[in-house]
């Protein structure tokens, strides 16, 4: 082998062992540098910015939840308030005075009638306060046996709650119901009374009544109402408003104030009413939540997780540098 070819041969061992170094080195796992994947995940808002966007914080702690039952029902006259006036002779009706839907007071004259026997003209006086609901007396009638006027009294109402035979068991005499109005306008407040023994075949239900004040006549009767039952109500040592929790990859989640913004807190939820949301795990009792505006945090952190991402692709598109 002559000399030129021996120096050619160490060239190359040469090469080809710092190629080997170079690729040891490249092999040897760098650590990664920290992104904002990494960290913490939080919304930034500043406390004026949280203020505008009606951002409200709150203590977690004890709270009482109710177990209710909903119901639907009616509006009806209280059976019990209702007067129908008869004409006490024979005769014919002489004057009218009230029409219905006409208030009256207890011993006003709603017609006269002039007897058949005697020729005399007597008053027909209302038997109690309230308002004229039916009316079948008119000038030249002749009246007998007949009812003339019905007088209700509409300061209380009843409202009879459709109760299906599943949930009979449930309801008793005593319970607490709230009634709301169809469009919720109107919110009322009473007590179980008593459950009806026959059934409506038709609907298949039974009938629970509740008396409820109306004071100001705005319950009117044939409308449909709501109705929520209190079936037992039970003390929990930590609880949230509804409005809290907001659902993040699919968990249940309530965010906390943290500094500089608010931070996500996943949490296992247990009953809950309209009022409150009990927490099993996740959040203590004295640890302060967002109990309203809870949206606007859960979009804010959508964006800022969205705009992280968006950086990666870009950093991810752009060529390497040539050495």
């Amino acid at each position: 082998m002559t000399a030129a070819c021996r120096r050619v041969l160490r060239t190359s061992a040469l090469l080809l062992a710092m190629a080997g170094a170079a690729g040891c080195e490249r092999a040897k796992p760098a650590e990664a540098a920290p992104t904002a994947h990494d960290a913490e995940p939080m919304a930034r808002i500043s406390a004026s910015a949280a203020d505008k966007v009606g951002i409200v914080t709150a203590i977690a702690g004890a709270a009482t939840i109710r177990e209710r039952l909903p119901l639907y029902g009616t509006v009806r006259p209280n059976a019990e308030r209702v007067r129908e006036v008869v004409a006490r002779f024979p005769g014919y009706v002489k004057t009218v005075g009230k029409a219905i839907g006409d208030a009256v007071s207890r011993g006003e004259v709603l017609a006269t009638v002039e007897s058949n026997e005697s020729l005399q003209t007597y008053p027909l006086l209302a038997p109690m306060s309230g308002t004229i609901t039916a009316r079948e007396a008119d000038p030249g009638e002749q009246t007998g046996s007949d009812v003339l006027f019905s007088i209700t009294d509409l300061s209380t109402v009843w409202i009879e709650l459709s109760l299906f035979p599943a949930d009979v068991a449930r309801v008793r005499s005593g319970q607490k119901v709230e009634i709301a109005s169809v469009d919720g306008r109107l919110r009322g407040n009473g007590e179980i009374g008593p459950v009806g023994a026959l059934g409506q075949s038709a609907s298949q239900t039974l009938t629970a009544r509740v008396t409820l004040a109306n004071p100001d006549r705005q319950w009117t009767p044939g409308l449909f109402v709501n109705g929520s039952v209190e079936l037992g109500a039970d003390r929990v040592p930590v609880a949230v408003a509804p409005a809290a929790l907001q659902s993040l990859d699919g968990a249940a989640t309530v965010f906390v104030p943290v500094a500089g913004g608010y931070a996500p807190r996943r949490v296992l939820t247990g009953r809950a009413d309209e009022n409150h949301v009990e927490i099993i795990e996740g959040l203590q009792a004295g640890e302060a939540y967002v109990a309203a505006g809870s949206f606007v945090i859960k979009a804010e952190l959508g964006k800022a997780g969205l705009q992280a991402d968006d950086d990666a692709d870009d950093e991810a598109g752009k060529p390497e540098a040539t050495p």
